[in-house]
Formats: C-alpha cells, structure tokens, sequence
C-alpha cells in the first residue's frame, strides 16, 4: 500500500488540486474540509493510519494551528506540512513551533510539494526506525513500535499486549524471518519487568557440550577451560526476560535440565554446590512444528507444554502484503542514513515488484533487499534495476508471451478477446497476467479489490484452455453451473452455454 496522505482544505478547488498532485505522486489521497473532519480521520473510532499532512492554516472554526495542538495533544506523531495563501514570516514560525515540519506557499507547485512530501516520509521513517532501534537495544520497546498496516498483525499484538500483562510463558511461533525476536521485546517492553535485563540466547547457536553452561553458568574449574566463574543466561536475567529464540534446536539432555528449572524455579550451575533461585519470565520462540516434533520424539513433551501456555503465531510476509510498504520505507530511511546516501524513495514500478515477491526468508530478506538497493542506488530513487535478485526471480516464472486482457471488446465472440503482447522485460499494464505471476496491487499502490482479482483469473483460464468451459471448471475446482454464475455476476456477457474456443 502507498503512503496514505490527508489533505486538509476548506477549498474545494485546492483540495482538488492537492489530491491530483498526490495521487500523481504515487500516494493516497484522503480528503477533509475541515479541522473536525481531520481530527475525526486521525483519533476517531474509526481512526485510518495516515503518513502525512497537508493542512491549509486558515479554516473556520478550527483552523490549522488548532488542528496542530490537538494532534499534539493526542501524541500523534504524524508530520505536517502547512499551506496557507499567506506567506508572511510570522505564519511560517508559528507553523513550525506548532510542530509543522515544512511550510508551502498556495498554490503550492507540484515539484515544491513532491520534494516536501518525499522529506517529510522519509524523515518520519528515519525517526520511527532510530525510535525503535533504541528503544530494542534498552529493553523499552512497546508494541507500538512494531511496524505494521496488516489486520492479521494487529491480533497478533493485542494477543502480545494480553500476555505482557502477566508473567505467562509464551511461545512466538512462526516462520524464519517474521519478527518473532521484535515480539519478544515489545512484551518484555510492555510488561512490569522493562525496568529489568532483558537477555537473549539463540538455542540453535550453541555447541551442545557448552549448553548447560551457557544456560545456568558454571563454577571455575568445573570442567577443562573453565578458567572463570561464568553466571550463565538464566542469572543474567533475573528479574527480567530470558527469550529461548529456536528453542526445538535444544538437544534432549538440554531439554531435561531446562524443563527442571522452569518447574523449580531455580538453577544449579555446572560445578556448583547449591542451586540459585531466580525470578525469571521465560519467553519462547520455534519456527518449528513443535508438535510434530513432540511425537517424533526430538522435543519433549512436558517440556512442550510448560512453553506453550501462551502462544502467539506470527504470519509470514506473504500474509501480510500490506506491511511490505510500510516496512521498506522504514529500512530505506534507515540505510540511507547509515550509507550517508539521499536515496529518499522508492519508485512505483520497484513497489509493485516488491509487493508481488513471496519473500520466503520475509521481513529478514525484504530488510537485506532494501539495504542493497541503497547500496546501488545512485539517486534519491530506487527502482527495479536496484533489485536484480528479486526481478531475476520474478522472471523465472514468466512464459514468452504475455497474455493482456481486453474486456467487453465489440464483436468478440465469447466472453473477452485475449491478445499476446510484448514477452517479459517490458512493462506490463495492471491488468495482465504475465507467465504464473498476476500483480496483486493496482496503478496506485493499492491492493486489488477481490473481483477484480477472479474476474482476471477466469477470463486467464478461458484463455490459457483455449474455451473449453468443462476444462475450465474442472481446474478451477468449481462446477460448470457455478461458473457460469461467476460469469453472469462479474459482467462477463456474451458466454454461450457452449464448448467454444475464443477467437485470437
């Protein structure tokens, strides 16, 4: 999904004006004609994420200035850019000390706003992705610093914020690469113990004979190289969070010796004379199938159930499509500011390329995709020669042909005509299918609506068996009547109740 930009203008011609200059920019445009109508768009019950500002200073009743202290109010951090026919030197400080970032002068020209627009993202980015690398790396960090548009996300941290207000167990599951580490921390964050240590210990990192000690720690000279005391992670953590990252990776003596400690509360060092009693809340994470694994017998089963009292599943990427976006923007303010590049944006074309990848490795792989853009960009753009690696995927399954759909064409027999067009590596209209891979977002950035999405799938289907509607009920799984249905309810007329080969 595109950055989602409010235009606030009591104008109906500039607002207008603003909208058309913002969608041609690539972003979304949503309209208010007043201050109320802003405030109830950002903090209502049905309140829209919304990346941006644009706001007209002079309104009647509350004007910009206004509408700026109470999003102040609300701790929104959203950056303004005001606009006001009046371009006076104390507009302009009044603005900036409300909070604005950037100041435009009505009519604004479209490459004054575009530069505005594209700072203004990209420094709101640079600031969220520092926010939340602090506060990771000082154990504060909360679930509002977790980046995300996808519906399927926001159960996910409501299941998170449920468990930070307990000393549950919790075990994240999901994927490689889908945020399990970032979860961990926003509970840890979120609950009594962030004043506390939070320690992390990757369970499949560790050489088997140095588990124990690494885990519970060991007396000097318990064992040969053992030349120091070593406290061991469940000391360190005490008080706080100790998060088991891949904790199916731990072999089974390991696993006998964890499951003793979390039922006693306590550890016994490695040559240790006593054990320790600790408090610590344990924090799991698996991107295994532990279940499956508890009845293979390579993870044990009360062990399993002592993790698994509160779990929360974590989507992949690909179930998430809404959250590409957002978090590249994030990782491209992020590397631009590490690489010392002005690399401000990423293009329409590279979006829509991004937003169709499957992302097996997820939110990982999309970060290391992004942080080699930058690398090889060579403006303030990226565009899809700045990701060789995914094209090269994405063109593994396309065919020679692509097949470009042209509905409700006159005298067609059938249900549409279907002409070959230019073969892969040239641009594809939104509407067309190219090889096995259909672009699920449209012109704009935004997802497809869903008919439209099987409208395109049925009329491919028609194509690709050349008419033969029992073939073409039988792939798609549905009977002939129903298909015919779907036909009649998408608009696709002129279907006889036939075999019949569409004409080329």
């Amino acid at each position: 999904m595109s950055a989602v930009v409010l235009v606030v203008d009591d104008d109906p011609v500039q607002r207008r004006l603003i909208e058309n200059m913002v969608s041609r920019f690539g972003y979304q445009a949503v309209l208010a004609d007043s201050g109320e109508t802003a405030l109830h768009i950002l903090t209502g019950p049905h309140k829209r994420p919304i990346d941006c500002v644009v706001l007209d200073l002079v309104m009647p009743n509350l004007d910009g200035l206004a509408v700026m202290a109470r999003m102040r109010d609300a701790s929104l951090d959203v950056p303004v850019i005001v606009q006001t026919a009046h371009g006076g030197i104390d507009n302009v400080v009044s603005a900036m000390r409300a909070g604005a970032c950037d100041f435009v002068v009505k009519p604004a020209s479209p490459e004054r706003l575009q530069v505005t627009l594209r700072n203004a993202l990209a420094s709101k980015a640079l600031a969220g992705e520092l926010r939340r690398l602090t506060r990771s790396r000082d154990g504060t960090m909360t679930m509002a610093d977790i980046v995300t548009r996808s519906a399927a996300m926001r159960k996910v941290l409501a299941s998170a914020e449920k468990a930070a207000g307990s000393n549950i167990p919790a075990l994240i599951e999901g994927e490689s690469g889908v945020g399990k580490d970032m979860i961990a921390r926003a509970i840890h964050g979120s609950s009594e113990r962030r004043a506390k240590p939070f320690v992390a210990v990757n369970c499949g990192a560790m050489p088997e004979n140095l588990v124990e000690s690494i885990l519970f720690g060991h007396e000097k000279g318990s064992f040969t190289g053992a030349t120091e005391k070593h406290a061991g992670k469940f000391i360190e953590a005490d008080g706080g969070t100790l998060f088991l990252d891949e904790v199916g990776e731990l072999p089974l003596a390991a696993q006998v010796k964890l499951l003793r400690a979390l039922q006693e509360g306590e550890v016994e060092p490695v040559g240790g004379r006593r054990p320790v009693k600790l408090d610590v809340r344990i924090i799991s994470a698996t991107n295994r199938d532990l279940i499956a694994d508890v009845k293979a017998g390579r993870f044990r089963e009360d062990l399993f159930y002592r993790l698994h009292v509160f779990p929360i599943s974590v989507p992949p990427l690909r179930q998430r499509p809404e959250d590409i976006a957002e978090l590249a923007r994030h990782f491209l303010a992020r590397f631009s500011a590490e690489e010392g590049k002005p690399v401000r944006t990423i293009a329409p074309q590279a979006m829509q390329m991004l937003a169709a990848h499957r992302w097996p490795g997820n939110v990982r792989q999309l970060e290391n995709a992004i942080f080699r853009a930058v690398v090889l960009a060579e403006g303030e753009e990226v565009g899809v020669a700045e990701f060789p690696q995914i094209a090269a995927q994405l063109g593994d399954h396309a065919h020679d042909t692509v097949i470009k759909i042209v509905p409700n064409v006159p005298d067609s027999p059938g249900f549409a005509s279907f002409a070959a067009g230019p073969g892969p590596g040239k641009p594809a209209p939104a509407l067309t299918i190219t090889g096995s891979t259909m672009p699920l977002l449209d012109a704009n950035g935004d997802v497809r609506a869903l008919e439209d999405i099987e409208r395109e799938v049925i009329r491919f289907a028609i194509a690709h068996y050349r008419g033969q509607m029992s073939e073409v009920a039988r792939r798609l799984q549905i009977g002939r009547s129903t298909l015919y249905r779907k036909l009649e309810g998408l608009g696709l007329d002129g279907a006889e109740k036939k075999e019949t080969a569409p004409a080329h």
